[in-house]
């Protein structure tokens, strides 16, 4: 085997540990995030697809490998902190108790994220690369016995994407690309059942289940100048379709006769996820030899997104175990800057605005987000020719958003309660480091 073969295998085996660091979830601006630990998180995403300076082009617009010289190996970690907690109002059931439900995101507001990503020169007009990284869903977990816990106790929703990809020159200013990607969907609901009688405490109701999804990825570069650039992509929507066993724990003589005579305790819960389709282009421009802009602008379908809420309304005369709830589609836009400190130092800026996917006087708490401003800085070192490592810091604002859920009956009489209150100055912090090497 060649060095150059040997030098393709380990670099696939190395980033097939690098991904598994962690998905990274949004908490705002729909459920896709562009924080996948590199430099985009610095530019708030802007130049997305135009970009096109690391191995990450391999997942943001596969037509930029076409610009990269050799093989080229990016890793990038991440830690994300998300400032989620309700605040209940007054118009929240005093039955339901006064647990506010703590910090929902992630692990008392932490989790990991990362990517890895691959680029391998075929020729110098033809580019093979594959991705492997984790973009769309969201950890939400509440204390088991909060407020809101027979809405939601926790809801997991996970995308891990394996994207090979390839990209060809086809003029000296024109460049295509596409991948696949191959989703591996991980969704995990829980939700607290009224018994009714306090004896028995409450009951719960659970869903779990992985699946994959299949999608395209398409991508144009266009150079008008060595100076300037477009790019623009398409991602097909991927389906992940969900389905388990309704799992019931705990529940009390009463409440297991009545699921049991409408059908319910050994039914099958189908959760359709929709990952929706997005459409995106962008813009690189050098203009001296130490300032570059860079700006995006881009549309998400979250409208067929199909997310379902598990739970029962009355539990003593129940009719479904889940609720649609309803989204509408997004706008993404971005600008940024890059300023050239001097040969070994570049530094990266950026500004981005997603608008809202869901009436937000009436949120669910399985899904506490919506429109979001994202602040982006970082810095890269070009330490050789071969090897560059940087970082960046990114704050996500999502603003505030109220929930005014109502029952029919109360909660004494086997309802899920009145649920009035805010999620207030919602947050998330990211903050990456990557590496990338050129072979």
């Amino acid at each position: 085997m060649s060095k150059r073969s040997i030098r393709f295998c380990v670099a696939a085996l190395f980033i097939s540990v690098i991904c598994f660091s962690g998905v990274s979830p949004s908490l705002a601006g729909g459920l896709i995030a562009y924080e996948i630990g590199t430099a985009d998180v610095g530019l708030a995403s802007a130049g997305y697809n135009a970009r096109a300076q690391d191995a990450s082009t391999v997942f943001t617009n596969p037509a930029g490998m076409t610009r990269l010289e050799g093989a080229q190996l990016l890793g990038g970690g991440q830690i994300d902190y998300g400032n989620l907690e309700f605040s209940s109002g007054s118009g929240t059931s005093p039955a339901l108790g006064s647990d506010e439900g703590g910090k929902a995101f992630g692990s008392d507001g932490w989790f990991l994220g990362g990517g890895g990503f691959f680029s391998y020169s075929v020729s110098p007009d033809l580019k093979l690369g594959m991705a492997m990284t984790g973009n769309f869903g969201s950890p939400i977990k509440y204390d088991d016995n909060w407020v809101g816990r027979y809405y939601a106790q926790e809801g997991t929703l996970f995308g891990l994407s394996f994207t090979p990809a390839i990209a060809y020159r086809v003029t000296s200013k024109l460049s295509l690309g596409g991948s696949v990607n191959a989703m591996y969907g991980i969704y995990k609901n829980k939700v607290a059942i009224n018994n009714v009688d306090p004896r028995y405490g409450d009951g719960q109701l659970k869903m779990d289940d992985n699946t994959w999804g299949w999608g395209v990825n398409l991508g144009l570069l266009y150079e008008f100048t060595e100076s300037t650039r477009v790019g623009f992509t398409w991602n097909s929507q991927v389906d992940l379709d969900f389905s388990s066993q309704a799992q019931f724990s705990n529940l009390a003589p009463g409440v297991s006769a009545a699921l049991t005579r409408k059908g319910l305790t050994n039914s099958t819960i189908k959760v359709g996820i929709t990952v929706p389709q997005q459409l995106m282009g962008s813009v690189f421009s050098q203009l001296t030899d130490r300032w570059a802009v860079l700006g995006s602008v881009g549309w998400q379908e979250w409208s067929k997104f199909g997310q379902v809420q598990l739970g029962i309304d009355e539990t003593l005369n129940p009719k479904s175990l889940t609720q649609n709830l309803d989204f509408k589609d997004t706008w993404h836009f971005a600008v940024g800057a890059q300023y050239r400190i001097n040969e070994p130092w570049l530094l990266n800026f950026g500004i981005a605005y997603d608008s809202g996917f869901q009436d937000t006087s009436s949120v669910s708490p399985l899904l506490p987000a919506d429109a979001a401003w994202r602040f982006g800085a970082g810095a890269e070192n070009q330490v050789s020719k071969t090897f560059l490592w940087g970082f960046a810091a990114e704050y996500m604002y999502g603003g505030s958003l109220d929930t005014n859920l109502q029952s029919d009956h109360p909660v004494a009489l086997g309802s899920r309660g009145d649920l009035v209150g805010s999620y207030d100055n919602i947050g998330t912090l990211f903050v990456s480091a990557y590496f990338n090497w050129t072979f």
